[in-house]
């Protein structure tokens, strides 16, 4: 399966968005000297992603239902002939646990290299609305709150142009 990257890359950038306020948090905590960061309690950890989705159970739950989703979609199943799916699926759910915070045992391509040769056979808008279609059905059969499927959808937009190779 050549759409690897594909829903990593887009929770990669909402996984940054929910770490980098945490990263200038602790920079201006580090400014603020030690004697005010220790008069002051600590701020309590934001919960991370994987753990707000419900953690390995959720990301391995998604990724199985979205692959049957997809691969019974006659529309889009034709870029996953010949792709080893329990491997696909394997790497899938290690890029998700690592992008929403989990563990991070996740290597791969990047997303234009990843669907290049898809987009020579074809890939194009209406395929990636498709497999939208499929995330957000995904993740609303899971009971993931309408808010974060939104800022799921939204950030997966944000590929759009690397994906079909623009």
């Amino acid at each position: 399966m050549h759409f690897e990257t594909f829903i990593p890359v887009f929770i990669l950038f909402a996984v940054l968005g929910l770490i980098m306020p945490l990263v200038f948090a602790g920079v201006a905590d580090k400014n603020r000297g030690a004697s005010a960061a220790a008069a002051e309690p600590a701020a309590p950890k934001a919960k991370s992603l994987y753990d707000q989705l419900g953690g390995e159970a959720a990301v391995n739950a998604a990724v199985d239902i979205f692959y049957r989703r997809v691969l019974s979609d006659a529309y889009v199943v034709r870029f996953f002939e010949g792709v080893d799916m329990d491997r696909q699926a394997a790497k899938q759910k290690a890029f998700l646990t690592m992008a929403f915070g989990g563990p991070h045992n996740y290597t791969g391509k990047d997303m234009r290299e990843g669907h290049r040769h898809l987009v020579k056979m074809g890939l194009n808008d209406s395929h990636f609305d498709h497999i939208l279609m499929h995330l957000r059905a995904t993740l609303a059969e899971l009971g993931v709150a309408n808010n974060l499927i939104q800022q799921v959808i939204a950030t997966a937009e944000t590929t759009r142009s690397d994906v079909l190779d623009r």
